[in-house]
């Protein structure tokens, strides 16, 4: 009934950029939280960006000053744009979504998670 969906990774020399969004679908009633997770080969997944529905953000300390993470309302979307890639950035991103949504005759909350898009940085 809720769906994420993840556009935007891809291949990028050190030092260049990509941007990520993250469409939510279905009978979704209110969003509380959207982010971005990563998880590169052999490591655990962790946190890279996320935002609330007031708007104040987070950020890990590796990605501060070179992540911004916005967020359309509106479109139920959410962005992560990243500059000044580094090749231990490489990672699957996965997008994260804390919501409300309507379901078998009644509103319910749960965490959902995107199928994840590949970061590639060469060096």
């Amino acid at each position: 009934q809720v769906q994420l969906v993840e556009s935007g990774g891809g291949l990028v020399q050190d030092g260049g950029s990509l941007r990520l969004s993250c469409a939510a679908s279905g009978s979704i009633l209110s969003i509380r939280r959207m982010g971005w997770y990563r998880q590169a080969p052999g490591k655990e997944r962790e946190l890279v960006a996320v935002i609330v529905s007031g708007g104040n953000t987070d950020y890990a300390d590796s990605v501060k000053g070179r992540f911004t993470i916005s967020r359309d309302n509106g479109k139920n979307t959410v962005y992560l744009q990243m500059n000044s890639l580094k090749p231990e950035d490489t990672a699957v991103y996965y997008c994260y979504a804390d919501l409300t949504y309507f379901g078998g005759f009644r509103s319910r909350t749960d965490d959902y998670w995107g199928q994840g898009t590949q970061v590639t940085v060469s060096s």
